[in-house]
């Protein structure tokens, strides 16, 4: 089933293309617009829907499980400090690399400055960055409330103290560790049944896109979009070799079982989209989802290496477009800035684009500058948001292996019909990792 879908998503993604650009070819802007348009984003809306409907649940039940199986709070405790170590180093990289690139290339000099009521009309209001203000987000004051929004970073807080809690209070605990258990197995359940509609979400994403826009809006951008996809790769590669320094040769086992929530974060531009199915990919991988349900949700809030590179990236672009020579104490003050102010927004529609004003904005730089990338953000968020997920399944991956708990790529080959299941006392929720279940191409 893996390999049709992954087949089939890959059929959509090009039919997308070919049927999205005959409509702009053949049929008049303004009726894509109000009456083609919203058919084709209502079939990719309603699997971004059903996607947040699991997020939450999902995060909820994997952490709980996995705090309540750890049992060793030392443990959880080294886990999270080298996680956050990871990140923050992985972000200062990021951001570095993309103010490196974009210095080297200059895409910039020379970029069309467009009209600026689209910037402002898609990025809205901007709000002050204020330190106090974002850390007390972090800190749930209602859990269902934090459930309700998928604020992952709040669910994240609830989870930890409730994992803790229920690990704490031994057996009068243990109904709801198996209640958060069984819950966990009904999503990723529920998960299998909606990831048979990816392949139209994904068709009818990108036919969306470029109905509206056109194939040709990337020519007028081709410089842009080469040499950010070119950084993308280096970043791809930089990412990748720490992680063959941990992993070896599985480095490459990792990268094919992810496939799957990388096109899926590629072609429907959604960090959150990819997430269900990166759980399950990393289950098969064998990382315990006692780990995986803790990194990927901190990851998901601290771990945004493609989109912390693309907002260095742009807000320099801008700069340059306008004719701006930022001094190299400048750049370092923004690439700190977008260090603190890019935590905590996956969640946020156009985070980056929000991210990317508000700095702007701080340094006085043109904050109308926005509009010049809007008409291709969709294809830059493509690739940014395919980054996030790579990096976020390496980091979940090396510190895995740092802890000593990353299994064998190929379990002992048994019958199927004698293949036990495992248990959620091993934090695998109780997924069935028979060989059947592999894939094996």
């Amino acid at each position: 089933m893996d390999r049709r879908l992954t087949l089939y998503i890959l059929v959509g993604m090009v039919l997308g293309v070919v049927v999205g650009q005959i409509i702009n070819v053949s049929v008049a802007p303004e009726v894509v617009r109000d009456d083609i348009a919203p058919w084709f984003k209502l079939l990719s809306d309603i699997f971004l829907n059903l996607i947040k409907m699991l997020v939450a649940p999902l995060v909820l039940s994997t952490i709980v499980v996995g705090i309540a199986h750890m049992g060793d709070s030392t443990a959880l405790g080294r886990i999270g400090f080298r996680a956050l170590a990871w990140f923050i180093t992985a972000s200062l990289v990021s951001i570095a690399l993309g103010l490196v690139m974009v210095n080297i290339f200059q895409p910039g000099v020379g970029a069309p400055i467009p009209d600026v009521a689209a910037a402002t009309a898609a990025v809205g209001e901007v709000k002050e960055l204020k330190a106090t203000e974002f850390l007390l987000t972090i800190f749930p004051k209602n859990a269902f409330e934090a459930m309700a929004t998928n604020n992952i970073l709040q669910i994240l807080v609830f989870s930890i103290f409730a994992g803790v809690a229920l690990s704490a209070i031994g057996e009068k605990g243990a109904p709801l560790v198996r209640g958060a258990d069984a819950l966990a197995e009904m999503m990723l359940q529920i998960t299998g049944y909606v990831m048979r509609y990816a392949p139209i979400a994904v068709f009818a994403a990108l036919a969306n896109v470029v109905a509206q826009s056109g194939l040709g809006i990337l020519e007028t951008y081709l410089e842009l979009l080469l040499e950010f996809y070119f950084s993308l790769v280096v970043l791809w590669a930089i990412l990748l070799a720490v992680g063959a320094a941990f992993l070896g040769r599985r480095i490459v086992t990792l990268m094919r079982y992810i496939r799957q929530p990388m096109m899926i974060a590629f072609s429907t531009a959604s960090s959150e989209a990819a997430l269900p199915k990166l759980f399950e990919q990393l289950d098969r991988f064998g990382v315990p989802r006692r780990i995986s349900g803790f990194m990927l949700p901190l990851g998901y809030s601290f771990n945004l290496d493609g989109s912390m590179m693309y907002m260095s990236f742009a807000t320099i672009f801008i700069a340059q477009a306008y004719g701006m020579d930022l001094s190299i104490a400048t750049q370092v003050m923004i690439l700190l800035t977008l260090m603190i102010s890019s935590k905590g927004i996956a969640a946020v529609p156009r985070a980056s684009l929000v991210v990317i004003t508000g700095t702007l904005a701080m340094f006085g730089l043109p904050v109308e500058g926005v509009a010049i990338i809007l008409a291709i953000d969709q294809f830059l968020d493509m690739g940014r948001t395919a980054t996030n997920v790579v990096g976020n399944a390496v980091a979940t991956s090396v510190i895995t292996k740092w802890e000593g708990m990353l299994e064998v790529e190929e379990p002992e080959v048994v019958p199927p019909a004698k293949a036990p299941a495992h248990t959620a006392a091993d934090g695998r929720a109780g997924l069935d990792l028979s060989p059947d279940n592999f894939d094996r191409d």
